[in-house]
């Protein structure tokens, strides 16, 4: 019996894509159920369409400046998508919002992942806000996007400690080793349908990592 045929994936960029890269290395394993098939950006100088091309996968920019509007930008994507036989969109550094229409379009097929334990600190600024409520945890998610931001049925988490000693840099810099930590495997588990949602919830594959052995704070001696 043949192995299933793999899921085809674009990945949507604005900038050098990171967490691309982390898609990319995971898609080579043979039974990786995914392959990345296309990388789009919609700005012509991301430095990840280079990068996807040293990959030999098909880059391509779409300049939203070159659109009147918003929906004829989303319009000419969800054509090169389709064009190019995508199953699953993964946003990674994807600076645009995204209309409910193109949202729907891609409806359980399309992932983003957030630089917070949502449903907290949704938006930007996720670090500093985290370190300025003092939280003791914090980390990343991976959901399925819907039309509210960051609002969509989560599939994976992973939570790291928040240090006495941390800044925005050094707390942003641990998060994004577990994101390119949990990107890949929230791909695995939705492209081989581990995952599935569920009275609106994610069910299946067990999609939470991550280190909480390290203090949350900086040891302090004793006075005793």
């Amino acid at each position: 019996m043949s192995a299933p045929a793999k899921k085809r994936v674009a990945i949507l960029i604005s900038g050098r894509g990171s967490n691309m890269t982390s898609l990319i290395e995971a898609a080579r394993a043979a039974d990786f159920p995914a392959e990345i098939a296309l990388v789009l950006s919609n700005r012509p100088d991301a430095a990840g369409l280079d990068a996807a091309r040293a990959e030999k996968i098909a880059a391509v920019a779409l300049d939203h400046k070159q659109h009147d509007t918003r929906e004829k930008f989303e319009r000419a994507m969800h054509a090169t998508l389709v064009e190019h036989g995508v199953d699953i969109v993964c946003l990674a550094g994807f600076m645009r919002l995204l209309t409910p229409w193109f949202v729907e379009q891609w409806r359980g097929k399309m992932l983003n992942i957030h630089p917070a334990l949502l449903p907290s600190y949704k938006g930007l600024h996720t670090h500093e806000r985290a370190l300025a409520d003092g939280v003791k945890i914090h980390g990343c998610t991976v959901h399925l996007v819907v039309p509210d931001m960051d609002a969509g049925p989560i599939v994976a988490q992973s939570a790291v400690p928040v240090l006495d000693s941390d800044t925005p840099e050094t707390l942003a810099a641990r998060v994004l080793a577990r994101e390119h930590a949990i990107y890949p495997m929230a791909l695995r588990l939705v492209a081989s349908g581990a995952a599935g949602i569920v009275d609106g919830r994610v069910r299946g594959g067990g999609g939470a990592s991550g280190d909480l052995t390290v203090p949350s704070a900086t040891p302090r001696p004793s006075t005793a």
